[in-house]
Parts: C-alpha cells; sequence; structure tokens
C-alpha cells in the first residue's frame, strides 16, 4: 500500500520528469569514471569536475589501473581544475589503495558486494563521504542507495517536507523508508532534484515558474 509519504514522492518525480524530461544521469562511460567523478565534484562545480576527467582521459589515466599506478604528484596536477587537487589526488589514491589492499577481485569485485556492505566499505575509506559514497554505491555499483545533495535538501526543507534541518542519514531515510529500491527511479529522482535546485532552488530562491511551485506542506496536491 502506497503511503502519503510514497505519494508526495511520486507526485514531486511526475512533475519534475513532466517538466524537465528524463536526465540520464551520471554522464561517465564506465563504473571507474563515475567513481572519479564522484569524488572530484566534492565542492566544487561540474563543469569544473568535467574539465579534470576530459583532463584524465587524454592522458590514458580512467582506468583503475593505470589511477592506482600514476604517481600522486601528477595526478594533482592533471586535475587542478576541480580544486583541492592535491587533496583530492590523494583521496583517489586512498580509493585506489583500499581496493588493492581489501583482497576483493578487483574493481568489479569490490562493487559487487551487496549494497550495505559496499556502502560500509566506501564509508571507511579516507576522503569518501556518505553523498559520495551514496553516489558511488546508486551510479557506478547500480544498486539503490539514496543519494542525498544540497539541492535535495534545500527543495525539501524550503517547501516544508521535512524539518528545516534534518542530518545526511535522516533525510536519506526520507526516501529509504518509503520507495521501492528502484535504481532507475533513484537516479532520475536526484537528478531531477539537482535540476531543480541548480535552476529554481537557489541560494535566493527563483519559485517564479518552478514546476513545484505551490506544491507545500498543507497544499493540497494538483
Amino acid at each position: 500500500m502506497m503511503t502519503d509519504r510514497n505519494g508526495l514522492i511520486r507526485l514531486i518525480f511526475d512533475r519534475l520528469h513532466g517538466f524537465f524530461g528524463p536526465q540520464n544521469w551520471w554522464p561517465a562511460d564506465t563504473p571507474f569514471e563515475v567513481i572519479v567523478g564522484a569524488i572530484l565534484t566534492q565542492n566544487t562545480s561540474w563543469k569544473n569536475v568535467a574539465r579534470a576527467v576530459a583532463n584524465l582521459r587524454d592522458h590514458g589515466l580512467l582506468s583503475f589501473e593505470a589511477l592506482c599506478a600514476v604517481p600522486e604528484p601528477l595526478l594533482a596536477e592533471l586535475i587542478r581544475s576541480s580544486g583541492y587537487y592535491n587533496q583530492k589526488a590523494r583521496k583517489l589514491k586512498a580509493f585506489c589503495r583500499h581496493v588493492c589492499e581489501t583482497g576483493h577481485a578487483g574493481l568489479d569485485g569490490f562493487l559487487a558486494q551487496d549494497t550495505d556492505t559496499l556502502r560500509s566499505e566506501l564509508l571507511r575509506i579516507r576522503g569518501v563521504g556518505p553523498e559520495t559514497a551514496d553516489s558511488i554505491v546508486l551510479y557506478a555499483a547500480h544498486k539503490p542507495s539514496f543519494v542525498v545533495d544540497t539541492y535535495t535538501h534545500r527543495v525539501f526543507s524550503r517547501h516544508g517536507w521535512v524539518q528545516e534541518s534534518p542530518s545526511y542519514d535522516e533525510l536519506r531515510g526520507f526516501f529509504m523508508d518509503c520507495l521501492e529500491p528502484d535504481v532507475g527511479l533513484f537516479q532520475e529522482l536526484h537528478a531531477l532534484l539537482v535540476r531543480t535546485g541548480h535552476l529554481f532552488c537557489r541560494k535566493t530562491p527563483r519559485c517564479g515558474g518552478c514546476p513545484l511551485e505551490g506544491l507545500r506542506a498543507g497544499t493540497a496536491a494538483g
């Protein structure tokens, strides 16, 4: 039986999908490229990440084996456009070392773990927080773990659907507890919320013309 929360999320999805159309996010050719992008996108825009990823591709470094072998100082220079490039180079190398040292059958074996085990292991890697871990689980491993980001928080708190300052796990649980574990739905809904936040639910909101305009807690859905 569909809960009220489930119905709300489905309504939000239908409105956003009808307005924006399918997003087909994450833009990457391989699971490893997703992982690289998920780490590089911390504290920067996707435009800057795309430049760094393209630079790695041009140098033949968009594979797990190649990135394991490249010296960290060179890696840092190649991802300079992503910002905090020394820290992010360390994070990428830490991810590679973890996969190599934990006895998995390479990257494929690492990603083949069940959802909860994979997420827990990712969170033990230096520099991988909850949002990055869930991005890797959902988009690289194609397992159902909802990704919460600034835009998700902003859209849902401003409309009164969640408390003003929920923790990451509380907001993630809002979705995980009431939706079926559907990877395609999770991916599309996350991408649609990002698009909404980027265009309308900014730091200074642009509510006029937003597909969610008028849909607030306590108002009639329509």
